[in-house]
């Protein structure tokens, strides 16, 4: 393969996998005509279009997307080699694409991010955080950060961190309003703060273990948000009730400013985890990130 082909397939690759002429230039550091021209040359070259163009949006063709399937194993092996001997030098360069729930972003990263940057100044770090379940590897990301019972069993996980606790809690001005429920059931007649997986478009449905197994209880209240945040904040305001991992109401709960409930039909369950495919060949920036977030995360 000539060095012209190879930035050509390159240049391809980057504009199948950005959905974008602009976002793909930025990231190969070239103007965005010159971008153009690289694939022009390489669809002239082919005597086939690879992309259909508006002047709002870019999309592969038939023949476009059967050859970015065909062309990206090769190509993830090709930048795991350059990343590797890169390695070898001393210098670590390269993006890691990572998809994170906004918990695990919050959680897991906002920690770490600053001693990653200090350790490899070259890796870019590019995370998409929303709350739903995608397959990473058909997205087109290098790992994942998500609760133990969303990695899919194909995958190489790694906890990040202890069990987690779904605890209900309401403040003590509310609780001598309302009364506390004393099993989920009662809920139903109590004003809950809902949560919405803004991914899904759908209101989640409070978790409880009981009579030995998991049921889901739908709620009613006078609140439904895709941030915890404010649940919490109308909870402290005496609003409702707020249902959120036990770790994250613990200074409310331990100033008696929380009350917990129903703390008999909530056990723990799987944490965080970084999990990401079973690749042959991982990059350098990859196994960088991967070893970093390890050491700072030991295992439980």
């Amino acid at each position: 393969m000539q060095s012209g082909e190879y930035t050509e397939l390159k240049a391809f690759y980057a504009v199948a996998e950005e959905g974008s002429f602009s976002a793909a230039a930025r990231q190969l550091r070239i103007s965005a005509s010159a971008l153009s021209q690289i694939i022009r040359r390489l669809e002239d070259r082919m005597d086939v279009r690879l992309f259909n163009r508006t002047t709002r949006s870019v999309a592969l063709t038939e023949a476009g997307q059967q050859f970015y399937q065909r062309i990206r194993p090769a190509l993830a092996t090709l930048e795991s080699a350059f990343h590797e001997l890169k390695a070898q030098s001393g210098t670590l360069s390269g993006t890691v694409r990572i998809h994170a729930t906004h918990m695990a972003a919050d959680t897991i990263l906002t920690p770490f991010i600053g001693q990653f940057h200090q350790d490899f100044p070259d890796i870019v770090l590019d995370v998409v955080a929303e709350d739903a379940v995608i397959d990473i590897t058909a997205a087109g990301f290098d790992c994942g950060l998500a609760l133990g019972e969303f990695v899919q069993q194909d995958m190489v996980a790694y906890p990040l961190g202890p069990e987690l606790k779904m605890t209900a809690a309401a403040s003590p001005a509310y609780l001598e309003k309302y009364g506390a429920p004393q099993t989920p059931a009662d809920l139903q007649h109590h004003q809950c703060l809902n949560w919405r997986y803004m991914a899904e478009k759908r209101i989640y449905r409070w978790e409880f273990f009981q009579d030995d197994h998991w049921i889901s209880v739908a709620v009613n209240g006078p609140l439904i948000t895709t941030r915890r945040e404010l649940a919490l904040s109308a909870a402290l305001q005496h609003t409702g009730i707020v249902f959120w991992t036990e770790n994250m109401l613990q200074p409310w709960l331990d100033s008696g400013k929380l009350i917990p409930l129903l703390q008999d039909f909530c056990p723990p369950f799987l944490g965080w985890h970084l999990y990401y495919p079973k690749h042959r060949h991982t990059s350098g920036a990859l196994r960088a990130f991967i070893d970093a977030l390890r050491q700072f995360y030991p295992r439980p």
